[in-house]
């Protein structure tokens, strides 16, 4: 498939690159993705032509023609306001839509953060923390957020396949990277029925499908 100008830069790993691949196949939209190896050469994020991309030294960074959008955020209601394509990532009515934004904010701004590899490397570099303490400090905050998570899953009646009503929304988009990032810690799921059956769910399309890590194209190969 020709690519539609889009370029991505992003880490085949990176929550936030995952969730803005997953965006970008519900949109139908074809791209070029740019890897960044965030444990490469010391973080290729770092180096300083990266660093005149974003400023932040954070993937992904969203390409499309003239315009430079930064934040996973902002990146997918960008692609969803300004693409038709073939799915809508945002419901119309305006509680589904703060209802939505506030799950999804919920992974990306109040989970996700606090296990970014950034923060990792801090803890180990300042703190000497061993491994086995910084995977059960990633544990801590999955759980924590992913207990709340599934209560307002389970006590909504707008819960439906997915996170919001029978459609997937910019919460399950957030959500499937978040799971991921919850197996390759080890985090038992078990406590989660409605977290596994939606991201099961999503699985099944082949936007989420194809936007797994281990199908990227600088994925290690086995």
């Amino acid at each position: 498939m020709a690519s539609d100008g889009i370029k991505l830069y992003g880490y085949w790993r990176s929550s936030a690159s995952y969730r803005v691949r997953i965006a970008l196949n519900l949109k139908g939209l074809s791209y070029d993705q740019v890897p960044v190896n965030l444990t490469r050469d010391g973080g290729q994020q770092h180096a300083a032509e990266f660093r005149e991309l974003n400023p932040q030294g954070l993937t992904p960074v969203l390409v499309d023609g003239e315009r430079v959008i930064r934040q996973s955020m902002a990146i997918i209601e960008y692609l969803d306001e300004t693409y038709d394509g073939e799915h809508t990532l945002m419901p119309v009515n305006t509680r589904e839509r703060a209802r939505v934004r506030a799950l999804a904010q919920l992974i990306a701004c109040d989970i996700h953060p606090l296990n970014n590899l950034r923060v990792l490397q801090y803890l180990e570099r300042e703190f000497n923390t061993p491994q086995v303490e910084r995977d059960r400090w990633v544990q801590h905050w999955i759980r924590e957020g992913f207990q709340a998570l599934e209560t307002l899953l389970a006590t909504n009646p707008s819960t439906g396949l997915f996170c919001e009503g029978d459609e997937p929304t910019l919460a399950d988009i957030c959500l499937v990277p978040q799971v991921y990032n919850a197996q390759r810690y080890a985090v038992d799921l078990g406590p989660y029925p409605l977290i596994r059956r939606i991201n099961a769910e999503c699985l099944k399309l082949a936007a989420f499908d194809r936007a797994r890590p281990e199908n990227q194209p600088d994925a290690p190969k086995a």
